[in-house]
């Protein structure tokens, strides 16, 4: 081969290594070691992402959170509080690509439907029994019951439920693969919110898909 055909051929290849590679991640890559959210006071320049902290003043405080540490708040309608933690209130998470939440439920507790449009979520649940699914563009539900030690993964953008089906209150633990994966709530999107309105939408998709799993057998549908 000679070099000028070589030479087009590595380009080529380079170029399609390098848009194959970005398009498999959630945010872009970091170009430093560290970058905690500079303080959010009144924003004056506007990027997609937050400013980075002057270098002098970054200290290991900037790479640790407490906000999981305490349950949510879970007398509500839906019997669940989600604490979702971004780069906005955990600044060493900026340009890192991840964001953590803690969801809490009491019995019955639900987290009605919904989607991340920036991030796939990868759930573990760290006490109870969980019930968990999400719908694929093809109108086909997957789910599953989780036990204390499981993990299950939400794709992107794609609507998705968790429910506490069991006899004590559940807890579980999220990781995003974006500093900002977003929530769009189908409830919220498409209808005024009403406690009748969330409760004929996330109650009644849930009782359906429970036709087609047992406790007792912890199946999938």
């Amino acid at each position: 081969m000679n070099s000028p055909s070589f030479a087009c051929c590595f380009v080529f290849l380079s170029v399609i290594f390098c848009f194959c590679t970005k398009i498999s991640l959630a945010d872009s890559d970091n170009l430093q070691d560290t970058c905690p959210t500079s303080p959010l006071a009144k924003q004056t320049i506007f990027i997609n992402g937050f400013l980075c902290k002057n270098p002098n003043d970054i200290s290991s405080s900037d790479f640790k959170t407490t906000r999981l540490t305490q349950p949510g708040d879970t007398d509500n309608f839906s019997g669940s509080a989600v604490t979702i933690v971004t780069a906005a209130e955990f600044p060493g998470l900026n340009t890192l690509g991840l964001s953590i939440a803690r969801t809490d439920f009491r019995v019955d507790g639900l987290v009605r439907l919904h989607s991340h449009p920036r991030a796939t979520e990868m759930f573990f649940v760290s006490k109870g029994l969980v019930l968990v699914g999400f719908i694929d563009t093809s109108n086909e539900p997957f789910g599953t019951f989780l036990k204390e030690g499981d993990v299950f993964v939400f794709p992107r953008g794609l609507l998705h439920f968790c429910l506490n089906p069991g006899y004590g209150t559940a807890t579980g633990l999220s990781v995003y693969n974006s500093q900002n994966p977003g929530v769009v709530t189908m409830a919220d999107a498409m209808f005024e919110p009403t406690p009748d309105v969330i409760k004929k939408l996330t109650k009644g998709f849930v009782t359906g898909l429970l036709r087609n799993a047992t406790l007792s057998g912890i199946s999938s549908f």
